[in-house]
């Protein structure tokens, strides 16, 4: 597969790594456990890398499962319970390693932030490793058999995204308390829509999607329709740009796909649309006026 036909997105708050298609879809969902000291770029820090890489290499294909890695070589050896014990300090490196590179200059890659020469990694673990709660040296660790499955459906130059934030999804009762602050920030207060325009009536039959920054406070937002009308995509500001609103979108889409809708339709505002396009939304009909927005009628088929 083309890497760019797919990205893997790595949350940190939610220990989780997700393998999607560009189309939204999710391939694969995955535990992992990412550093003991949090996010952070600098060398030495034993901190896990945020933002944009890709996948420089991968190593160990072909080689069996639990091999062990030492400076990106096999050993010989093959991790088993009774060597783990002969070693208890050990940081174990095993099975396949996918070394990633930072593309952002100045913050992961180059100088002392630099995502490669830190030699952070995806590989697989010591069977006795917890997965979902933070606890490596800055990698990121993950099941033997997991990270076996990953290696394969994944080419060199795959992207993927380091993020600090997680996504759920629920109904409207319990998600609302999180979902209003951010539409009355970003609707009502920032774009001016009225208030009564807002709050339209259709968000109990409604999905919701939210996600939330580290500290687990709401930043941004979106549902979906019975009828499979996507809606009220709002972040907040400062975390704009930060692949918020892609992620929000992709679980609304999968979503979408669970619930065996054949047909999306949304409204975009006109800056958003090429958004909207590199999930395979067509603009139907002329541009028109919602809430004093332009807006265009955008669908996708299933």
């Amino acid at each position: 597969m083309n890497p760019s036909d797919q990205h893997i997105r790595i949350s940190l708050p939610a220990q989780t790594l997700e393998l999607i298609s560009n189309d939204g879809t999710l391939v694969r969902r995955y535990p992992v456990s990412t550093a003991k000291n949090g996010a952070g770029e600098m060398r030495g820090s034993y901190c896990t890398p945020t933002g944009h890489h890709i996948v420089r290499a991968k190593i160990g294909d072909g080689m069996p499962i639990r091999t062990v890695f030492v400076g990106r070589r096999p050993t010989g050896e093959i991790w088993t319970p009774e060597l783990h014990a002969s070693e208890p300090g050990r940081d174990w490196m095993l099975t396949r390693i996918l070394w990633l590179s930072g593309t952002e200059r100045g913050i992961n890659r180059l100088g002392r932030v630099d995502t490669m020469r830190r030699y952070i990694y995806i590989h697989g673990s010591a069977d006795t490793a917890v997965m979902g709660i933070p606890g490596s040296h800055g990698c990121i660790r993950m099941h033997n058999e997991d990270v076996l499955e990953l290696f394969d459906l994944v080419d060199a130059g795959t992207p993927v995204n380091i993020v600090q934030f997680s996504v759920e999804d629920s109904n409207w009762s319990e998600l609302q308390s999180s979902a209003k602050p951010v539409r009355e920030a970003v609707f009502v207060q920032e774009q001016q829509v009225p208030r009564d325009m807002e709050w339209d009536g259709h968000d109990a039959p409604s999905r919701h999607v939210i996600a939330r920054n580290a500290a687990g406070f709401p930043i941004g937002t979106g549902r979906l329709l019975p009828d499979g009308h996507i809606g009220r995509m709002a972040v907040l500001p400062d975390w704009r740009h930060h692949d918020v609103g892609s992620a929000i979108f992709e679980r609304l889409l999968q979503l979408a796909k669970a619930n065996r809708m054949s047909k999306l339709e949304l409204h975009a505002q006109v800056h958003a649309e090429g958004f909207y396009t590199r999930y395979g939304f067509a603009v139907e009909g002329p541009q028109f006026m919602e809430a004093g927005i332009r807006h265009v009628r955008m669908t996708r088929t299933l």
